[in-house]
Order: structure tokens, then sequence, then C-alpha cells
């Protein structure tokens, strides 16, 4: 039982004095004419964000990352939410795998100071 009292204190005491996590909003993008808007975002290094994706095309789409480890259909007028990261620093690409040669974009990992 002493154990446990111990435990639950150091538990409680970590999770107040921890920094405070903040999620970071999610991203929008948008595909029309088989593009995307915008065509390249900026993220966090070691951050997990959210890529929120509205389809104004007259066709379903479907957005995917072979860097990101993604892949998710969205249908003409639909919109989806995608979850990526954390990620290290670098650029990591994305594309509509029905329409390669026109819907491309990239993904921008910055580490902040």
């Amino acid at each position: 039982m002493r154990y446990v009292i111990v435990l639950s204190c150091a538990w409680l005491a970590a999770l107040v004095l921890a920094p405070a996590a903040r999620a970071m909003d999610p991203v929008h993008l948008e595909v029309k004419d088989h593009h995307f808007t915008p065509d390249h975002i900026t993220v966090p290094a070691g951050q997990r964000f959210l890529i929120v994706l509205d389809n104004h095309d007259d066709t379903t789409d479907e957005f995917e990352s072979y860097d990101l480890k993604f892949e998710k259909i969205v249908v003409s007028g639909g919109t989806i939410t995608v979850h990526a990261g954390p990620l290290h620093p670098g650029t990591y690409k994305f594309f509509d795998d029905y329409h390669p040669d026109q819907a491309t974009g990239t993904v921008t990992v910055t580490q902040e100071p």
C-alpha cells in the first residue's frame, strides 16, 4: 500500500510540474482543379498535427503520402482529417494518387529555436 501512495504522489508531481502541452491548430488544405492550396505547409518538429482537407473537385481524390504514411479517400465535396507526426526536420511529400502529376505538395518540418 505504501508503494502505491508513493508512486501516485510521484505521478501527480510529474503531472503538475510538466510543461503544458499545447495542441497545434489543424492545417487546412483544399484540393480544387486537381491542385492543393496551399501546396506547401510548415510545421514544427516533434509535434503531432492534423491536416484537414476539403475536396472542391468534381471527382473523388486520394490524399496520400509515402513519407507521412497516410492514404485517405476524399469524395467530391467532402472533408477528411489526417493525423501526422511527430516528425524530424526535413521535407515530406504528399499527393493525390488519382492525379499524381497535377496535385502535389510538401510539408516542411522545422526545428524551433
